[in-house]
Order: structure tokens, then sequence, then C-alpha cells
């Protein structure tokens, strides 16, 4: 399959690579030809997929790589599809987790990201008790001392210091590649990104919580990017805050304009 991939990127063939990397993606309907060509057969169902996937982690190892990272992310959409469905895909899940225990996958590292009500409510995880028992853990306790060896993590909203922190790292890791480095972490110094973070909450009802998006949007693209390029750029003096109702998601709109019990028209 992946000799197959090769030649048919190498010689242009883009045709036969997208056909062959769509039965990898476990569609139907490819074309013969192509699946002719790297010697397989059939559609990719759920041990087919398994396969391929230790076959993956081989290739990996020997190519000198530490292993692979598969994210499966925003599972709570599962919650919304059809209950065969849902049960399906849960149960699928069950098995990964299992045969990623049991060491069918050296060098797999699995993550699952999800919200509370994924992972606590009625339409997620606790559907299927074997999948709940596997990923159960008391959040009860202070989160302070939450163990970051258990199998699920929660995640704390952002404060206004985390919020801070973050941008710290961002302008390092921009600074580092930028031949303006120094200009750069004394023209946006903490107290700065500590303003900037005031702002961009403030533009969003005080929601600490939904700013990170806004506050790294505004913070690279209007702020590090301008350093970066303009000599007498200096973001105290040169920039104001704007933060229009256009760029912010439906939360994010809803918050930062909310709404007044007499902007509500009721049918009387």
């Amino acid at each position: 399959m992946l000799r197959a991939y090769r030649s048919a990127v190498d010689t242009g063939d883009t045709a036969r690579a997208e056909a062959l990397v769509a039965w990898l993606g476990g569609q139907p309907h490819v074309a013969a030809a192509a699946k002719r060509s790297a010697g397989i057969k059939g559609d990719l169902d759920h041990f087919g997929a398994m396969g391929a996937l230790q076959g993956l982690l081989v290739v990996l190892r020997d190519a000198g790589h530490p292993g692979l990272l598969v994210v499966l992310d925003e599972v709570e959409t599962l919650q919304r599809m059809r209950g065969d469905v849902r049960d399906k895909a849960l149960n699928a899940m069950r098995q990964l987790i299992d045969e990623v225990d049991a060491g069918r996958f050296p060098g797999l590292y699995l993550l699952i990201t999800g919200t509370p009500a994924f992972f606590e409510g009625p339409s997620g995880i606790s559907r299927l008790p074997p999948l709940a028992g596997r990923l159960r853990v008391d959040f009860d306790t202070d989160p302070r001392f939450d163990n970051p060896r258990a199998v699920q993590i929660r995640l704390r909203g952002f404060d206004h210091d985390s919020l801070v922190e973050l941008g710290q790292r961002v302008r390092d890791l921009y600074a580092e590649g930028s031949t303006q480095g120094d200009r750069i972490r004394t023209l946006v110094d903490d107290d700065y990104l500590g303003l900037l973070a005031d702002a961009v909450a403030g533009s969003l009802g005080g929601q600490v919580g939904i700013a990170p998006r806004v506050f790294l949007k505004k913070l690279v693209g209007d702020v590090l990017d301008r350093v970066d390029q303009f000599d007498d750029f200096d973001p105290r003096q040169h920039y104001q805050l704007t933060v229009s109702s256009g760029e912010l998601t439906d939360v994010e709109r809803n918050l930062a304009q909310p709404a007044r019990a007499g902007d509500i028209d009721l049918e009387l």
C-alpha cells in the first residue's frame, strides 16, 4: 500500500494516490484499478484498519521515529449521532483502548478529548458500562490534587495568570524564530501581555475562560507580526484592541454582547 502510494506520487499519478488515501481513510467505492495497483482487495474494515495501524507503527519505528500520536478530538459529537451508530463507535473506542493496553500497538499514544458531558452524562460513555469503567475517574476532590497519571485528566479553564503564561510561551517561541527576538521580548513584555489579556477578556464580558482563541489571534496577528516587521511599531503607542462581532464564535458573541431582558421580543 505505502509503496503503491509513493509510486503514484513520484510518477504524478494524483488520481491513484488520492484513491489510495481514500481507501486508507475507510472510504467506500474506491476505484478497483487503484486497489489492484497496491495489491489490496475490498474495503478497509475495523480489522484491516487495526492491521494497517500496526504496520504503520513498524514503518515509523524502522524509519527512526519514536512513535505515533493519535488524537480522537471532540468525541462528544458522538452524542448527537443515531443511537446504533453511537453505540458502535463507543464499542470501537473500548476495543482500541483494550488493544493499546494489551501492547498490540507499541509506540502508539492515544489521546481522547471530550467535554464533561461525554464522560459523565447519560449519552456518553455511560451508555457502554465496560468503557465507562475503564475511563471513570473521581473528580470530586480538590482540583489541585488531580492525578496527572490517571486515565482521565480534567482540564481546568483559563484564568488571567494562565492566559498570560500562554502568551509568554507563544511570544518566546515567536521570538526564537525571529531576527527581532530581543526587540519582541522588550516591547511585548509580561506586563503588556497582562494588559492585552485584560483587554481581550473585557471585550468578552469578562469571561477569561473563553478568551484564549481571540487572545492568541490578536497577540500574533496584530502585535507580534507588527513588532517583527516594523522597527518603529510600539504596541503600547500604536495598537488599540478592537474585537468585531464577525470574528467571534456564537458563544463568544453572546458573552461579548449579553442580551438584556428588554431586548427579547415576547408574543403577548
